[in-house]
Parts: C-alpha cells; structure tokens; sequence
C-alpha cells in the first residue's frame, strides 16, 4: 500500500489543511530542433511628401545559417495537448467539486512570491530547491514551490476583515528545483484545502474525509493509499520531557522532517548544533519512530493533550466510515514548525 503523507495542522492555533501534490506524467519525445529559416523583413519609412517607402532590413542570419530552438519545454516541466488537457481537467474538476461539496471557497494567489517567504518556512536550504533571482526592483523573489506560505501570508493580510472560520481551497501551478524521479517533476500542482478558526479536531475529520471521499470518486480504495497522522502536540510534550526549550521546536521540526532523506547519525549531529544532548536526541527519535498510539502511551503516559485528541480523532475516523484509511506515525512532522495541530 502506498503512504501518502498527510498532515492535518492548524495555523496560528486555528488552521487546519491536507496538502495533495500532483504531477501528472507524460511520455517525452526525443529532443527536436525547429529550424528558422533566414528571412527578410520590410520596414516602412515616411517621405517627406506624406508618402511611404520600403527599404529591406538586413537578414538576422546569413544564407548558410539556421537559428535552432529546442521545441521541447524546459527540462521538468510539460506541455499538455488537448488529450492531456482532458485529463487534466477531468482530474482537477473532482478536486474542485470536491471542495464545493464540503462547502470550500476558491482562492489563489501570485505565482511569484518573495523568497524570504519561503526562506522563514523551510530554512536557508530551501534557497537551493527555488526557482528564484532579484528582480529590476532589486528584490529577491521565487516561483512559489508550494501554496502554503502565500496562504498564511493572505491570512495574515486579511486580519479581522474576515470572518471566521474561513473555508478556502486552491488549485496552484508550482516550480520546486530538485532532482526529479519518476512521477516528480520540477513543475507540478498542488490542491489545497484549508480550515481556519476551528480549534477541534472535528475540523482534522472532516479535512480527511473530504480526500477519501476525493479517492473513492477517482476509484482509489484504501489498499491503495493511506494517510500517516500525527500530532504538533506530541513533538511539543517530547520536547518538554527532555528538557528542550520551546524556541527550538521550528528548528528540531525542520530537522526530523529530514528523517527519510539523509543518515540518522546526521540528524542526531543537526540536533546536537541545536543544543539538544546526545541522550536526548536518541530518546526523541525512538518515541518519533513508534507506530501505534498504545506505544506512545507508554512513552508519554495516557494523559496528556496530545493522547486524548489523537483518541478522538481516530473515534471520529469511525464515525465518517474511514478508520481503515488512517494510521498513527509519530515522525511525520511535515508543517509542524509553522502549523499547531495535526
């Protein structure tokens, strides 16, 4: 069964979202040439009379030449002829009437964005995986590789403009500069659903409900995919048991995050630079790699906040009919560092 990494979280105490990416793969054709023959063009002169003269302008190229381009789009990007653009449309009408049926707005926002933006979410490194330059203005600016940030920062902007709680979904375009593998390109879609201003997990339920429901339309059953749960509130009473200060949780987020892409000795070497002890970073990660809500009972004792919301949110997996969708995984911690909640 493939994962599929779900992190429903609340913004600023009161947002909650599951991200689905999507990059619809294509066949590449080999690369191909278009070639520009050399042409001559007609520029028009005014004569003093009123009148109207043509002269020849110099070729581009000479005789022997020929201007090449390649036809095919930047390298981890795609066209989408009308059979792929069918598809495309088929696919991303779901996700929309989808979003409709749970009673979501539509929004969107600039493909391009500042780059600190980006910067104050993911850390320097994220500099690398940008499309990103300084404009005329002098400013520093990015393709936006995800819609996440440009939500909270239209959050933000509104204030107490809007009324709560908000509903707002979007379907964005996005550009992430990383090596590619199959089904990941450097250009793909990403469908967001967000609730804000709903402290209860109810919100959490009701955000993967609507993906399953999503799933089922498309006929994709639950011995397909399945979403991995976890809890801001389960890395906060972690963090607090072993003595690690509440202004490192952004940084240990962004560190855990990377427990699938490099060595665990080189977590524990980025933990340590935070401060954390050698002991306390082996106790973090063992509870982080536990599967099953009983085990982290045991770790953290059954009456803490964080137990007692995740009961209720696998109770209300029962109650909307997808219990068998879900599972407990502690080390998902994807949004945690800007996100409170799942």
């Amino acid at each position: 069964m493939r994962a599929i990494h779900i992190v429903t979280t609340r913004l600023s105490s009161c947002c909650f979202k599951p991200i689905l990416l999507l990059d619809l793969v294509s066949v590449s054709s080999s690369p191909r040439k278009l070639s520009i023959p050399n042409r001559r063009f007609i520029s028009a002169a005014t004569k003093p009379d009123g009148g109207r003269s043509g002269s020849i302008v110099a070729p581009l190229v000479t005789q022997q030449e020929f201007q090449k381009i390649d036809v095919n789009p930047p390298k981890g990007t795609r066209d989408f002829p009308p059979e792929d653009m069918r598809l495309r449309n088929w696919l991303f009408n779901h996700f929309k009437e989808v979003s409709r049926l749970f009673g979501y707005e539509e929004i969107d926002f600039p493909v391009l964005e500042t780059e600190a933006l980006f910067i104050r979410k993911a850390g320097e490194e994220i500099r690398d995986q940008l499309y990103c330059f300084e404009d005329r203005g002098n400013r520093r600016v990015a393709l936006r590789p995800e819609l996440t940030p440009s939500l909270a920062r239209l959050v933000i902007q509104k204030g107490k403009s809007v009324s709560l709680p908000l509903k707002w979904f979007a379907v964005g375009q996005c550009w992430r500069y990383e090596r590619m593998t199959r089904g990941r390109r450097r250009e793909h879609y990403q469908w967001n659903m967000d609730i804000i201003g709903v402290p209860e997990v109810t919100a959490e339920a009701e955000l993967i409900s609507s993906i399953v429901t999503f799933f089922k339309r498309v006929g994709i059953t639950a011995s397909d995919v399945g979403f991995k749960v976890s809890s801001r509130k389960v890395l906060q009473e972690l963090l607090r048991k072993y003595g690690v200060p509440e202004n490192l949780f952004g940084r240990v987020c962004i560190i855990i995050d990377k427990i699938e892409k490099i060595p665990v000795d080189e977590i524990k070497k980025e933990l340590g630079l935070t401060g954390i002890s050698e002991d306390a970073s082996e106790q973090l990660l063992k509870v982080l790699s536990v599967k099953s809500l009983d085990d982290l009972e045991d770790s953290l004792g059954g009456a803490g906040e964080a137990i007692a919301d995740l009961k209720n949110l696998f109770s209300l997996a029962e109650k909307f009919g997808y219990s068998e969708w879900i599972q407990f995984d502690a080390s998902v911690v994807r949004g945690l560092a800007y996100y409170t909640g799942f």
